[in-house]
This record gives C-alpha cells, structure tokens and sequence, in this order.
C-alpha cells in the first residue's frame, strides 16, 4: 500500500467493471435470455471475500481515523460504513438468488431483478460517495501513521488468490 489513494481508485475502479459486468449479464437475464449465472456468482464471490474481508475493514479503519481528524464527515462516514452492511446482506441476497437459479429452482424473474438492482445501485453509489467525500478528504489528511494503522487491520492474506486473479483476466477478456 505505497499510496493508498491510489490504491483505493484502483480497487473502486475494478469493483465498477465487475458491476458493470454484472449490469451487462442481469440485462441478459432481463432480456428473457441465459446470462453466465456460473460467472456472475464468480463475482459475487469476489466482491464478498474480498471486497467484504479486505476493502471495506480496510475503508472502516480509515473511515475511524479521518472521522477524528475531521468530525464534520462523522455523519457521511458512519453513512458509508453502514452501507458497507448493506452491500453485504444485498450480495449474499442476489448470491441466494443466483445460486437457487443454478440449482435448478423457479426463482420468480422480478425477485432476481430486484435483487440484482439493489446490489448494484447501492453498490455503484457507495463507490461515488467514497470517491467524492472520502478520498479527497483522506488525502489531504490521514497522515503516514494513520494509513500504517490502517494495513495493521488488513488480514495476513489480502491480496486475491489464484482463482480470483483467473476471474479477472476472464471477465477482462470479456468486456474487451
């Protein structure tokens, strides 16, 4: 984490292909069409184990830093932090949804959509907020100290495995 700005942008930005891709297959499915349900769970694998076990910890523990350093964010922090809660239940319930499908269960059309739709709108703009309040902010004021107790938060094995490092060469294969 040599500039972790920098690395914030990086991972939001990926995060907004993998939604884009899931936007791209859930207008498959909307279009009465098979989207890649195997891929789409792939990516809510993804933004869960990592997203939901790296990214975010890591964006509370600065999001905890920056709200002392500027109490005037606390009540868009504490937002952001709570929608971090959200985006998990919203995931695990599009994951249910999508699983079932694969499963081989009648699972009504409009409960995938809705799903889908909750996920990726509170998804999409939870990453606008962060990049609009949250960054410009940290940057100008979390100091070294506070992003080295930021990477004390991280889990030993942050970085994505194998696997996930083969989905995003396939999902950049595909929206090439």
């Amino acid at each position: 984490m040599n500039d972790p700005i920098a690395v914030w942008r990086s991972d939001h930005e990926y995060f907004r292909r993998l939604l884009a891709y899931l936007q791209h297959e859930v207008d498959v499915f909307h279009a009465g069409e098979r989207p890649n349900y195997e891929l789409m769970l792939d990516v809510l694998t993804y933004l869960r184990d990592f997203c939901d076990r790296v990214h975010h910890p890591a964006e509370d523990a600065a999001f905890g830093r920056l709200a002392r350093r500027a109490p005037m964010l606390l009540p868009q922090l504490e937002q952001l932090a709570q929608e971090h809660r959200v985006i998990v239940h919203a995931g695990e319930a599009l994951r249910g949804k999508l699983a079932a499908v694969l499963d081989g269960s009648v699972v009504p059309r409009g409960e995938v959509e809705v799903a889908a739709a909750t996920y990726l709108v509170y998804y999409g703009n939870h990453i606008a907020k962060d990049e609009e309040t949250v960054l410009p902010a940290a940057s100008q004021l979390l100091t070294a100290q506070d992003w080295a107790a930021v990477r004390e938060t991280l889990p030993r094995e942050s970085v994505p495995d194998e696997r996930f490092r083969a989905l995003r060469r396939q999902i950049a294969a595909e929206t090439s």
